[in-house]
């Protein structure tokens, strides 16, 4: 499988397409099973948001490399996730391999056509089960486990997409993509869990474009913070509390549930870089990476953190401009 990019321009409007094709093909080929499958991942806020009625000045959404379905756990109890795996294979689909050839269960792809994988993603069930962990399912078949995953079955919404398929088929089809709110729960808890660019980019795509405001966003979160895996800000001080002061994405989403109607979405994009971080944070003093985008200590002075030199010089504002650098 191809590196995933490390900065948003990077990805590639042929291979996005190609994603919500093989999503299409997926669909016309599970039928009624997608009822049992939820489109979670990159390939949300391009779906629920549509790209071709942004507001002037806003850009599309970046895309992602592969498809991310998650499973319904009644797809296990009932013995149905047999009747998904023969579709599957029925329809070319096969678990994908490494460079030496060991079996990766949970990626599947369809063998000689195109290079978009398909993940599957299971919520956990067992007391034993840890996030980012496999779930066996079939000698040849496998999920990831996702905590917060049974979320996006919660919130939920349907959506046609329509075109042609990895096959050059026209059809069109409606599919379960996650709803806002499950969708900014699972990009936190991922964040957390990983740190990648990525998954802070889709989170912030969608809270600062999706609906009128930031409103809608938290109206599709409000009735899930009741569930212990919405509840990202415990787990996100536990993370950091060794490492930083700082506060990271549950500190926004606290911040929603306390007074949702009185923020606005700039105020409430605000509040979020002050305590996540600004996009054009270096990771380190005076090492220059500009794909990073990592957490930092918030302070009242420059958002930039000051560049290694001798003690007690500041950088100039010029010199904060020259290194800032953007991952969108």
């Amino acid at each position: 499988m191809a590196e995933k990019p490390k900065r948003a321009t990077e990805y590639k409007s042929e291979q996005v397409e190609l994603v919500r094709s093989t999503c299409l093909y997926v669909a016309t080929k599970l039928g009624d099973l997608m009822y049992e499958v939820v489109v979670v991942g990159g390939l949300v806020p391009s779906l629920l948001i549509d790209q071709a009625r942004l507001p002037e000045g806003t850009s599309a959404h970046a895309g992602t490399m592969d498809l991310d379905l998650g499973l319904k756990l009644a797809l296990l109890e009932e013995g149905r996730y047999r009747t998904l795996t023969e579709r599957m294979r029925e329809a070319g689909f096969s678990p994908d391999q490494t460079e030496d050839g060991r079996l990766i269960r949970q990626r599947w792809q369809v063998s000689g056509l195109v290079s978009v994988t398909v993940d599957f993603l299971i919520p956990p069930s067992r007391e034993a089960d840890q996030g980012g962990k496999l779930r066996d399912i079939e000698k040849d078949f496998a999920a990831i486990i996702a905590p917060g995953l049974k979320l996006a079955f919660q919130d939920r919404r349907r959506v046609t997409i329509a075109g042609k398929t990895i096959l050059g088929e026209k059809a069109s089809r409606e599919v379960w993509v996650c709803g806002p709110g499950a969708f900014v729960v699972l990009k936190a808890l991922a964040f957390l869990g990983r740190g990648e660019n990525k998954d802070a980019y889709d989170l912030y795509y969608l809270v600062r474009n999706f609906g009128e405001s930031v409103d809608d966003v938290t109206a599709c979160l409000r009735p899930l913070l009741s569930d212990p895996e919405a509840s990202v800000r415990s787990r996100s001080c536990a993370t950091t509390s060794s490492t930083t002061t700082a506060s990271v994405p549950g500190e926004s989403l606290s911040s929603c549930k306390e007074d949702p109607t009185t923020r606005s979405r700039r105020t409430w994009l605000a509040s979020w870089e002050r305590s996540f971080g600004d996009v054009n944070t270096p990771r380190n003093r005076g090492k220059r990476k500009p794909e990073v985008w990592t957490r930092r200590q918030p302070t009242a002075k420059s958002p930039f953190l000051p560049s290694a030199g001798r003690k007690g010089r500041k950088p100039s504002p010029r010199g904060r401009e020259a290194r800032r650098t953007r991952y969108f």
